[in-house]
């Protein structure tokens, strides 16, 4: 499969990345490292007419720190952030999750941002054009029907980054900036549980970094992930757990759980942190919020996996991520 004909945009500074989203609205995609996007238009779910490389916007590339938190430039690959000291201190579990993605060569290339922004999957829409057709095409591309749930018109294409439910549990934000400036949106508030929509960004704007508060150092955590093949795989279920515990007593002082790749978005498990709060963890206390994980799942056909598979393995890998980060 070859890729369509493209203008190819290269700008070296936000504001000239700005003004080329400014002056081709809707017309531009943005390619950072290119491990998703690439493919996609091999297989020609994607045509765009200028494609804009932002590998030479130095200042979105980095790790900084402050009495604030740790700053991350959008286009930081994710091996920086895996090998990073002061990632794998102070927020191991977004260290924890960054190595789980696809394989070393994978993460040297793929960026942050780009693991945030990642587009929906589906069984019936990660195919090749004439796979599509064949099918008769779905309801996110070129489509009317949606294999997954037929008769319904609502898109159930799963995210299915690693960073995400990390950065969820760790209260991370965002810097959006666009022609009109820039602004700040908290992680949770980005994602829209909707195949299609999928994020709360305007074609002419682009993600250019992610805070992670001070509060959110030094918390215990834990990403577990389903995935076919062990090294290079997208998760089929993940589940990350962020605790912090009273070393003295080893209550649970504040706790975060999130889920990915069983929704259109990553989601924070909802009350999972008042049930937590205030216990000592334990077996019965992690199938409890095992459970509480599962009810938020809702995995369809999407992949080649069963959805009562994928959501069996959330509750366990919830145990799991909760007796991990507590000991």
């Amino acid at each position: 499969m070859s890729l369509p004909s493209f203008q190819l945009l290269r700008p070296r500074t936000l504001d000239e990345t700005t003004g080329f989203l400014a002056k081709y609205p809707g017309d531009t995609k943005i390619v950072a490292g290119g491990t998703d996007l690439l493919p996609s238009m091999k297989q020609k779910l994607f045509t765009p007419p200028y494609l804009l490389d932002l590998r030479s916007v130095s200042e979105l590339n980095g790790i900084t720190t402050s009495d604030d938190g740790v700053t991350i430039g959008a286009l930081t690959p994710l091996s920086n952030i895996e090998t990073s000291p002061v990632i794998r201190r102070d927020y191991p579990l977004l260290h924890e999750a960054a190595k789980t993605v696809a394989s070393p060569v994978i993460r040297n290339m793929a960026t942050l941002g780009g693991n945030i922004c990642l587009d929906t999957r589906c069984l019936w829409y990660n195919q090749s054009l004439l796979w599509r057709k064949s099918c008769g095409f779905c309801l996110k591309k070129d489509g009317d029907l949606c294999h997954v749930a037929p008769g319904g018109k609502f898109c159930w294409a799963t995210f299915s980054g690693d960073t995400p439910p990390a950065l969820l549990c760790l209260d991370a934000e965002l810097e959006i900036a666009g022609p009109h400036g820039v602004r700040r949106v908290a992680l949770r508030d980005f994602y829209v549980n909707d195949g299609i929509v999928r994020l709360r960004l305007a074609s002419d704007e682009i993600v250019t970094r992610v805070f992670l508060p001070a509060s959110a150092a030094g918390w215990r955590g834990s990403y577990q992930k389903l995935r076919v093949r062990g090294s290079i795989d997208y998760p089929l279920a993940g589940v990350a757990v962020a605790l912090r515990i009273e070393p003295k007593s080893n209550r649970i002082k504040d706790a975060r759980v999130a889920i990915t790749a069983v929704n259109p978005a990553p989601q924070l498990v909802k009350d999972a942190d008042a049930q937590l709060i205030g216990t000592i963890a334990d077996e019965s206390l992690a199938v409890r919020i095992g459970e509480m994980a599962a009810r938020t799942a809702k995995p369809l056909t999407t992949s080649a996996l069963t959805p009562e598979y994928r959501r069996e393995m959330v509750r366990i890998f919830t145990k799991r991520a909760i007796t991990a980060a507590a000991n």
